[in-house]
């Protein structure tokens, strides 16, 4: 079993991503689906074999996209911008069918939500940003081969 905290769309708010603190030691790894993807640089140094990040559209890196293969799931990390995703999601179902990915995670709509189309998982955290509506990321168990989602939403109070 191993876990993974998602977030995405940070857009600077190291403050929250700080309060995360005991999810991020407690987690396997943590992801960073682009947006500010640097903001969880802190994190990389302290735990560098934990971080998978990816860029975003607002980033400087053309590093868009990953695979890694956790507990018999293969996972594609993703910010969403290159798929269109706050268009639809159907160009993201289709590549990630025709690669065999099992899950896709991905941000960019700053909206939760875990979809499922054509035996393909789509997680998306929401965003920590604060730009609309309320901060949220995505805690993930995988196990033998199965993925379990819950989406924590954070009181704007807390940051």
């Amino acid at each position: 079993m191993k876990t993974m905290l998602v977030l995405s769309d940070t857009h600077g708010n190291k403050r929250a991503i700080a309060k995360l603190k005991e999810v991020i030691g407690e987690s396997d790894y943590v992801a960073h689906l682009g947006d500010y993807a640097r903001d969880i640089d802190f994190i990389r140094e302290q735990y560098p074999e934990k971080v998978i990040s990816v860029s975003g559209n607002c980033d400087f890196s053309n590093d868009t996209e990953k695979t890694a293969v956790i507990e018999g799931v293969k996972v594609l990390f993703t910010h969403g911008h290159r798929f269109g995703v706050k268009n639809g999601l159907e160009r993201l179902f289709y590549y990630c069918s025709e690669k065999g990915i099992d899950l896709a995670l991905c941000g960019h709509t700053h909206i939760a939500a875990e979809d499922e189309s054509e035996g393909v998982k789509l997680v998306n955290p929401g965003h920590m940003s604060g730009r609309g509506g309320e901060k949220s990321y995505a805690y993930l168990v995988f196990d033998k081969g199965n993925v379990y989602v819950r989406f924590i939403k954070l009181s704007e109070k807390l940051f």
